[in-house]
């Protein structure tokens, strides 16, 4: 474990691989290489009309990157669907010291000064690695993500990995792709810098959807 390093964890992004643990409580990592790999395209997204109206009211707070700390640790911490996670404390600290290198980043979801909800990712060229994310109050990692695709689409990016396919992610266009593929896209992506910030941070909701609505 003491060899992995951040800029090790970067040169296996960027040939198609990324770290897990088996359980929080184990101290090692062993890296993924999927046959097949989860992806939603930034020029298919769906967002669902009732969350539209979720979004619209504004009820929520969006911040970026100012509390990735707190976003990676509720991420990791357990729930009553799923006792146990695969962050352990060296994915802790290693996406830590990515956050502070500015590759790692947070979208937070707000609601009453309380931090509801929210995801974090690996940025490296036009890639965006989704890795996790959580939620404490109904739809709040769903604004988070439409947020971060309103972010990505500004940015220029052209790749948005999710690793795998669940349900929830399906509602929203991800689709699976096979390895050779996801390499192609990959490589792609890694040719051209993106920009996290070329979204203001305190963009609204109305320039998120139609962000999202002139690219879909």
């Amino acid at each position: 474990m003491s060899t992995i390093t951040p800029e090790i964890i970067l040169e296996a992004y960027a040939v198609g691989m990324f770290p897990m643990a088996n359980s929080e409580d184990d101290p090692e990592l062993f890296w993924v290489f999927p046959d097949h790999r989860g992806i939603l395209p930034l020029d298919r997204f769906h967002v669902p009309k009732r969350l539209i109206r979720t979004i619209k009211s504004e009820r929520f707070t969006i911040r970026v990157d100012t509390s990735f700390d707190k976003v990676i640790r509720a991420c990791a911490a357990q729930r009553t669907d799923r006792p146990t996670t695969w962050i352990n404390q060296p994915i802790l600290d290693l996406y830590s010291r990515l956050y502070q290198m500015g590759h790692c980043h947070s979208i937070e979801v707000w609601y009453g000064g309380e931090l509801v909800g929210g995801l974090y990712g690996i940025s490296l060229g036009s890639a965006f690695f989704g890795e996790s994310m959580f939620t404490y109050k109904t739809d709040a990692s769903k604004i988070a993500l439409v947020y971060l695709v309103a972010r990505l689409i500004q940015g220029g990016y052209n790749l948005l990995d999710t690793q795998f396919v669940t349900d929830h992610l399906k509602r929203f266009g991800t689709i699976e792709i096979a390895r050779e593929d996801y390499l192609t896209r990959l490589a792609q992506a890694l040719e051209i810098q993106g920009d996290f910030y070329s979204l203001a941070l305190d963009a609204g909701s109305d320039e998120v959807l139609q962000l999202i609505s002139q690219t879909s």
